[in-house]
């Protein structure tokens, strides 16, 4: 538990050093409901970064229409399993400006209030019935809906809970309509789902699970905890993950103040709202002023500013304060991708996640091949956090793929190839090369990024096999993800010392 704690607390540094990074990954527009596999577009940062147009980006605001390539294959291609990370949907900030009011935004849940959702009055209802599902002990205290009617911090708000219910809703057409992944009568065993101890996470994940499922089933859904935002189960203990950690805070502190337009922002922010600039900084005011510009609201003002001196004479945070702050963190992304330590923090902090992953995977593949075996969860979801997803994308190699939005997706799919007719291919197949026509694809946000992970970018995209091998992710996983901080297991590199 101690070791737990630890973890946590040093992700929520990361965090507060720097939030959120922009750049997330433009949507795909899909066509038509083709099956065929259609090769990624490469996506390229333009010239110029845009700040203001990247929280936009980051707000993933409910009202814009879905689209995504999951579910999409050669034809004849079977869905063997499903696995999901979602980020919590949109939240009230974790921070507050010193001298300033907090956003007035309602976190009672009503049908009636924009933004809104077919199944919101449904998901309502249902969450009242939720003593009939089962939860680990530790999740009774939390409540299955936010209950607010002025939001508390961090909590999740009616934005965040649409954005899951559609989320969930989009997914259930690409598996469940599609390809029958799971039917009404869907068994416990087929639907793995766990959640950090926090109730956006939590609630969020009830969200998306409304939306997602055939058939919402208190009786038949177990959620499960995980002690720590990065889900690393039992494997938590790796002190040289935590050094990594701790020098990627270095780094981002040198270039944090070596930014001197960000320290005059600073400066002038400060006293613009009557505080010591020591004090705005430790606040994290990226955070509460995402909120503002996500949710349409005015910058903050101070609240000690009298009646007799409008806002606009300069008592007020402004657009161009909050452009800079971003643009900063941008520059800190790309500084990030070339210093390389942080993706040393990250291949250790995701390996225990994509290592469960992997092995379940394996597990639903090689009972595939012979129809024999106990049922696996065919669907898992774990509802997460940014400091959970960013590390996992970095350690597949999708650093470009930038900073998880609010709601944001990163989906595994397990395939298996049309049954071989050639005799010789099947008594292959009986000595023990099941993995030959077994594929993954990665998504994330709806975008296939499959050959753009460090295990597939090698992959001939053009050949007769259009997917990627799922040996090819397990040889990853298990030894080739190490290869950067020169150790062949992770309990090598978790107990190697760090220079």
């Amino acid at each position: 538990m101690a070791v737990t704690v630890c973890i946590n607390h040093l992700t929520v540094i990361l965090l507060s050093v720097h939030l959120i990074p922009t750049n997330p990954v433009a949507e795909q527009r899909s066509l038509g409901k083709s099956r065929k596999r259609v090769n990624p577009v490469l996506h390229t940062d333009p010239p110029t970064p845009d700040p203001i147009r990247d929280s936009h980006k980051y707000c993933n605001y409910p009202n814009l229409t879905e689209h995504g390539w999951e579910g999409h294959s050669p034809a004849d291609y079977r869905l063997l399993s499903v696995h999901v990370m979602i980020r919590h949907g949109d939240r009230f900030p974790l921070y507050s400006i010193p001298k300033t009011k907090k956003p007035a935004i309602d976190c009672l849940l009503s049908e009636k209030r924009k933004p809104s959702h077919p199944l919101l009055a449904s998901f309502i209802s249902h969450m009242t019935l939720g003593g009939r599902g089962h939860w680990d002990t530790s999740l009774l205290s939390l409540p299955r809906l936010p209950n607010h009617s002025t939001c508390e911090m961090g909590e999740l708000t009616q934005t965040g809970v649409v954005q899951q219910l559609k989320s969930g809703d989009h997914l259930r057409q690409a598996y469940i309509k599609r390809h029958n992944l799971l039917t009404a009568d869907w068994s416990p065993r087929q639907l793995w789902v766990e959640t950090t101890g926090k109730s956006r996470t939590f609630q969020s994940g009830l969200a998306f699970l409304f939306g997602f499922l055939p058939h919402f089933d208190w009786s038949r859904l177990t959620v499960r905890q995980q002690w720590s935002t990065l889900f690393c189960g039992s494997s938590c203990d790796c002190p040289a993950r935590n050094r990594y950690l701790d020098q990627e805070q270095r780094r981002q502190y040198r270039q944090r103040t070596a930014d001197t337009e960000l320290e005059r922002t600073y400066v002038v922010m400060a006293k613009t709202l009557g505080v010591a600039t020591k004090t705005l900084r430790a606040a994290n005011p990226v955070d509460a002023l995402l909120c503002h510009f996500c949710h349409g609201l005015p910058f903050p003002c101070s609240s000690t500013q009298t009646s007799s001196k409008a806002p606009d004479e300069g008592a007020c945070l402004t657009l161009q304060h909050f452009a800079v702050i971003r643009r900063q963190q941008k520059n800190d992304e790309l500084e990030r991708r070339e210093a390389g330590i942080y993706r040393r923090y990250a291949v250790l902090a995701a390996h225990p996640y994509l290592n469960r992953t992997a092995t379940r995977m394996e597990r639903i593949a090689r009972g595939s091949q012979t129809r024999k075996g106990k049922e696996e969860a065919v669907f898992t979801l774990a509802s997460a956090h940014d400091v959970t997803m960013a590390p996992l994308l970095s350690a597949l190699g999708l650093e470009g793929a930038g900073f998880p939005k609010f709601a944001a997706r990163l989906v595994f799919e397990l395939w298996n190839s049309p049954e071989v007719k050639d005799n010789d291919k099947k008594s292959d197949r009986k000595q023990g090369n099941w993995l030959e026509n077994v594929f993954i694809r990665v998504l994330y946000n709806g975008e296939d990024l499959t050959f753009d992970t460090a295990f597939c970018r090698d992959h001939n995209r053009h050949s007769a096999q259009p997917l990627c091998p799922l040996g090819n992710f397990l040889s990853f996983v298990r030894k080739d993800m190490f290869n950067i901080v020169n150790a062949t297991s992770y309990q090598q590199a978790c107990h190697q010392t760090v220079l």
